[in-house]
């Protein structure tokens, strides 16, 4: 029994699972608290890594703008040296002696908003800032009434004086040939009086409309050709090989203007014009008004019934009546200090014509009641020059571009800003298509882009190997709604056929438009371009003084019209069809039919 009961003695359990469970448990804990710290010490190295990176950025952000700063005053230096050089006589600078060398490869632009460059510092004092500056003025013996002293004869940046040589060739009797950029000079007016064209005309005034027919081109059905005598045939041969001037394709500047067929060319007491030999002649020119003003004309503009052309120019705006050529408002704000110069870059009428919308160097957009002559409403808001404005079909919406590298659209209803689209470099250039469902801009950077109006996306990137190689200067929508024409310092035009629909992109995407026609003609820097109302006829200014029309079906020039003696800033056709308008450095604005 003893035996037996101590076998039934009770053994010590074994140890519960519920303990060991909670160690696993524990060392979980531990592992999860060790990697939770590890973590932390990562996020905290990552974010001193990043304060760095912060402070690295700052310093670059601050290094590059005293490299601006240092750049923009050295730039100032430099132009002001140069102007002291030439105003005492020393020598111009070579790269001008010899013909023209003004393109893009050998002046740069300036860039816009650094420092106090602007868009158009060339325009309004020359070219001693390397960018679209007017061509150099004729030489006369006296200063034009009105002319701004950095304008003066001989007293210009480099390059104004023309080189040594023999004397200028001659077109009807006025001497014409080159001037210090290479580019031949429109006959100057002469003060003998004197009926007829040639010799003795008087000086030019608002001209008398003559009869705008064109001459038939050579070989036209309207031309009766009798059949010559048999002795005859080759005499005639040789006139008629005489008479055919030598294919410079689209140059038409390079055509000697004494040389040409009277059937060829048109003159005017002071301008002249001279058709492609290559193509069917369908176009005449002829001057109707000259419109002189006080200092450059940087911008025209005609109202929507074609009753009225507007100009700007420095401190004011005017408007001239088409068919007498009379000035019927001059808009002008009086508030504003009398120092200084204030160029009105651009001018736009309203739809309903009652109201004129000016941008100017002081950054602020005006919208002028036309009849009570009084400033209706100001947009303020960029931060540089504003250079383009546009008006909706609608009347409701303005666009602006400016040196501040931003496009704008304002509600001229409420008086706020609906958009405001920034891209890398300065505007030059807006337009809003006739539907008022997109604005497009031309940029320093080489490009054009196109926006959605109410949404603000941008549909449309204009560039690359197709596009243009410098700076775009100016852009229009063709009446079709689908196609777009710009043009640039780098001496030509490209008409553009935007994808349809039309559809958002990124900045850095390619879009889907396509340049369907390169427009290369003019020898020096494309500063405007438009489409007649028809979209018949693509015409340009350039600062090699001449106007051209251009077939856009094919790209040929159709003719080349030298009326102005400087620089050829703007060039608007009429909305009624007919009619044109250009402003220019010489201090005048014309209207042409």
């Amino acid at each position: 029994m003893y035996n037996s009961h101590r076998g039934m003695v009770p053994q010590p359990p074994p140890p519960p699972q519920s303990n060991r469970l909670g160690d696993l448990l524990e060392q979980v804990r531990q592992e999860f608290d060790t990697q939770a710290g590890r973590a932390g010490e990562y996020e905290q190295q990552l974010s001193t890594q990043i304060h760095e990176m912060e402070i690295v950025r700052r310093k670059i952000f601050e290094l590059e703008q005293a490299q601006l700063q240092i750049k923009a005053k050295y730039e100032e230096d430099i132009a002001r040296l140069r102007h002291e050089l030439e105003s005492r006589g020393g020598p111009n600078q070579a790269s001008h002696v010899g013909g023209p060398s003004h393109g893009p490869a050998a002046q740069p632009p300036p860039a816009v908003g650094h420092g106090p460059s602007n868009l158009f510092g060339g325009i309004m004092a020359g070219n001693a800032q390397g960018g679209p500056g007017l061509a150099p003025p004729p030489q006369e013996p006296a200063q034009p009434q009105g002319l701004p002293p950095h304008m003066a004869p001989g007293q210009g940046p480099p390059g104004l004086n023309p080189p040594p040589g023999p004397p200028p060739p001659t077109f009807g009797g006025y001497q014409t040939g080159p001037s210090a950029n290479g580019y031949p000079q429109p006959p100057p007016p002469t003060s003998s009086p004197g009926p007829g064209r040639g010799r003795g005309r008087g000086p030019p005034g608002p001209a008398t409309p003559q009869q705008n027919t064109a001459a038939p081109y050579p070989g036209s059905p309207q031309v009766p050709r009798p059949t010559p005598p048999p002795g005859q045939v080759q005499n005639q041969q040789l006139t008629l090989q005489a008479q055919v001037p030598p294919n410079v394709g689209n140059s038409l500047a390079e055509l000697d203007p004494d040389q040409v067929p009277p059937h060829l060319k048109r003159e005017g007491s002071d301008w002249y014009v001279v058709f492609n030999p290559r193509v069917r002649r369908v176009l005449d020119v002829d001057l109707v008004h000259n419109l002189p003003h006080q200092s450059v004309v940087c911008c025209v503009r005609f109202s929507l019934d074609g009753r009225f052309v507007a100009t700007g120019c420095n401190r004011s705006a005017q408007i001239f009546d088409v068919e007498t050529g009379q000035i019927v408002a001059l808009l002008q704000d009086n508030s504003l200090s009398d120092e200084g110069d204030l160029y009105i870059r651009s001018v736009c009428f309203s739809p309903d014509g009652k109201y004129l919308a000016t941008g100017a160097e002081d950054r602020i957009i005006r919208v002028w009641d036309i009849a009570s002559r009084q400033i209706k409403m100001q947009f303020t808001g960029h931060e540089q020059d504003i250079y383009s404005l546009d008006f909706s079909r609608d009347g409701r919406m303005i666009a602006s571009g400016s040196g501040d590298r931003s496009v704008r659209l304002w509600d001229v209803e409420t008086g706020q800003m609906r958009l405001s689209l920034t891209i890398d470099d300065g505007v030059t250039t807006v337009a809003i298509s006739n539907d008022n469902r997109f604005v497009a801009a031309g940029s320093l950077d080489k490009s054009v882009r196109v926006w959605d109006t109410a949404s603000g996306y941008l549909v449309e990137r204009l560039e690359g190997e197709s596009g243009h190689k410098d700076s775009v200067y100016s852009v229009a929508f063709a009446p079709n709604g689908r196609d777009l024409v710009s043009g640039s310092l780098d001496k030509t035009i490209k008409m553009w056929e935007l994808s349809a629909p039309p559809r958002m992109v990124t900045p850095q995407a390619r879009a889907g438009a396509k340049c369907i026609r390169t427009f290369e003609g003019h020898k020096d820097f494309v500063l405007s371009v438009a489409l007649t109302p028809d979209g018949a006829w693509v015409l340009s200014g350039s600062k090699d003084r001449g106007v051209q029309f251009w077939d856009p079906n094919t790209g040929t020039a159709q003719l080349m019209l030298q009326g102005h003696k400087n620089s050829v800033i703007s060039v608007a056709p009429s909305p009624t069809g007919k009619l044109f308008a250009t402003g220019s450095g010489d201090l005048r604005a014309r209207i042409w039919k």
